[in-house]
């Protein structure tokens, strides 16, 4: 499993994440969601020792990876895939051999092995036969495809996802969320999603938590967010613009108030 442990992050001065904590299950899909600029992406560059905290702790499988240095983290490193948010593919590269990369940088099979495996993995993600193509020739929703392909291709444990909906028009945008909701299920993986999408978010997951100020906010099912009383929940889950975004949201309520109240009085 994977364990966040009172993490702590700040840029610039400005904090991040503020003693974050959370376990993820072997197995579970969990998504983690919050309004854009609220520390999703970093908390999941975190998971991946892509970014180390200011304080705290992420064990992966019982290791602490805020501790190793660059030949540990690129050894747990094999344990995960990754799907960035624009796909992160190279445009020098044809799809096969992206899909290919990881297996021909970082193990002993042979190029006979990596095209059979390739092809096997293209064929999961609905893409057979595009293997000579380049990415600048594919639509931003079999961009993300591919990318999927290259992220599952080491056989990982654990495949996070950054925004993977973000982009796409809703019928390829659900395309991507069976996807990923059917490659979970099928390969065993572990899943973590980072979305704003209430509604990818809905069918991708078995848990979310919401992250807000650089807090988890909010931890449990989809009917369980459904049906909480927050306020900050209750305005993400809706997506109306009206509510406590801010500390001073009582004196912003009051001044609509009774500009509401001034305006009828001299309508």
């Amino acid at each position: 499993m994977i364990e966040v442990r009172d993490l702590w992050k700040q840029y610039g001065g400005k904090p991040v994440l503020k003693g974050v904590s959370l376990t993820i299950p072997d197995g579970e899909a969990l998504t983690i969601l919050g309004r854009s600029g609220g520390g999703k992406s970093v908390l999941l560059k975190h998971l991946i020792g892509l970014t180390r905290p200011d304080k705290g702790q992420v064990l992966v499988d019982g290791a602490d990876i805020t501790r190793m240095n660059h030949d540990q983290l690129a050894e747990v490193r094999h344990k995960f895939g990754m799907l960035f948010q624009g796909a992160a593919l190279f445009d020098s590269m044809t799809v096969g051999e992206n899909v290919g990369l990881g297996l021909s940088e970082h193990t002993k099979m042979k190029p006979a092995e990596i095209a059979a495996r390739v092809k096997e993995l293209l064929g999961m993600v609905g893409l057979p036969g595009i293997e000579a193509l380049k990415p600048s020739s594919l639509s931003g929703g079999m961009r993300k495809r591919v990318g999927l392909a290259r992220a599952i291709a080491m056989k990982p444990h654990y495949v996070l996802y950054d925004e993977p909906t973000t982009g796409l028009d809703p019928v390829t945008a659900d395309a991507i969320n069976v996807l990923i909701r059917g490659l979970q299920q099928q390969l065993g993986i572990t899943s973590i999603v980072v979305t704003h999408d209430m509604k990818s978010a809905e069918y991708v997951s078995d848990r979310l938590c919401m992250l807000h100020d650089g807090n988890i906010i909010f931890d449990g099912t989809f009917a369980d967010i459904q049906a909480s009383p927050d306020p900050i929940v209750r305005q993400f889950i809706t997506g109306s613009s009206q509510g406590p975004l801010t500390d001073d949201a009582p004196q912003k309520f009051e001044r609509r108030r009774l500009f509401n109240r001034r305006r009828g009085e001299t309508a």
